[in-house]
């Protein structure tokens, strides 16, 4: 048996699978129908247990191409079913071998349809996930102590070590394609990239591995650097263009992050998403806050508000901008159209924009992409030098 205990007291008893431990983190839920390797391994979970609503997890196992960074972030992970046989020709393991593999904890065989309700109704809490014998007395007990998320910097356990080049060979970031006249050699599975055509420095808050494939997609040559990086070591570079990307927690608590990119703005095009979008804002004047349970899921509908259009977007954070906290020179541009959050921004003269959702993620399936290639239009529009960038 294995239990899943809530600060409010509210407990769930299940099967464990996965490590045998106890973990803490706060409890969400993910209302994506597929996708739960990259759930697992996107460092924007750190310090989360994640609930998957769709019923049936593991069934396409797990590979090693498909990750989103180098280990899973998840505290643990809770499901209603999961599949111990695998059926896809790309598995490498199954998901419970994994989630033993990295040490994690999972629990199935509960209720996640009133879990997930109990979450909407009260909110994301604390919780204890536990696949060894503990009361549940003991385990309310260690959820209520647990610091939780608000005012602590994840971001610092999740971050590169030192700057790289993101794929130099130009291999890792290549389409998967059919391939055509029935000849299924290894190399026909790929497209082919385009020519590089901007320099820019991505800032690494947690950042997904598919995002970095996209900005190569999309004719960018990526150099990422710590969160800690300074915007005096980032100029030294002379980027064309800025990126900030996802990760974990509180923004609020990011201090240096914010300092950083608050000098940044005005000397470099700028674009940030979900974690970045956060730091932007704060970094331009406004304030952040808590959601009640977050966006977690592929399905969310944001509104362009210039242009009236709609997209279906893939989400994974749980704090957000007051747009009413924004000063006059920052402009919204987009809003969530379930809550009215803020899910994007601008500044009115200055060449920065971002959004709070994930474009790499690609749930409509190409909504979203466009952002990639405003961002190429504003490094464009303010380069000094037309000239290709060299490779």
């Amino acid at each position: 048996m294995a239990i899943l205990a809530l600060e409010d007291g509210k407990v769930f008893r299940g099967t464990g699978f996965g490590a045998k431990k106890t973990v803490v983190g706060e409890v969400c839920f993910n209302t994506s129908m597929a996708g739960y390797q990259e759930i697992l391994t996107d460092p924007s979970y750190k310090a989360q247990i994640v609930t998957m609503t769709y019923p049936l997890i593991g069934n396409y196992g797990i590979n090693s191409t498909d990750v989103e960074s180098s280990r899973p972030h998840v505290s643990g992970f809770v499901v209603r079913e999961l599949s111990r046989v695998p059926s896809n020709w790309r598995s490498e393991m199954t998901l419970d071998d994994y989630l033993k593999q990295n040490d994690i904890p999972g629990l199935q065989g509960i209720d996640t349809r009133a879990l997930t309700k109990h979450l909407r109704t009260r909110g994301a809490m604390k919780g204890v996930l536990s696949t060894e014998e503990i009361s549940e007395d003991d385990a309310v007990r260690r959820a209520r102590e647990w610091n939780g998320l608000i005012g602590v910097d994840y971001v610092k356990e999740v971050t590169c070590d030192a700057a790289y080049d993101w794929d130099p060979d130009d291999k890792l970031s290549r389409n998967w394609k059919i391939p055509v006249g029935g000849d299924s050699s290894k190399d026909d599975y790929f497209g082919k990239l385009p020519p590089v055509k901007y320099r820019i420095v991505a800032y690494d808050f947690g950042m997904k591995r598919n995002i970095l494939r996209r900005l190569r997609q999309n004719g960018f040559k990526v150099k990422v650097v710590p969160a800690t990086t300074s915007a005096a070591d980032v100029l030294k570079e002379n980027p064309d263009g800025i990126f900030l990307s996802n990760g974990p927690g509180d923004p609020e608590a990011l201090d240096y992050a914010r300092n950083a990119v608050r000098e940044l703005i005005g000397k470099k095009p700028i674009f940030g998403i979900c974690l970045g979008h956060q730091i932007l804002g704060l970094a331009m004047g406004g304030r952040a806050f808590k959601l009640k349970f977050g966006h977690r899921g592929g399905n969310q509908p944001v509104k362009d508000l210039r242009t009236g259009k709609i997209s279906i977007t893939a989400q994974n954070h749980g704090f957000a901008i007051d747009a009413s906290s924004l000063p006059h020179e920052v402009e919204q541009t987009h809003i969530n159209l379930n809550d009215q959050t803020c899910e994007g921004l601008r500044h009115r003269s200055e060449p920065v924009f971002s959004v709070q959702y994930h474009p790499e993620a690609s749930p409509g399936p190409h909504d979203a992409n466009y952002l990639f290639q405003e961002f190429a239009k504003l490094i464009e529009f303010t380069r000094p030098s037309k000239a290709p960038a060299k490779k």
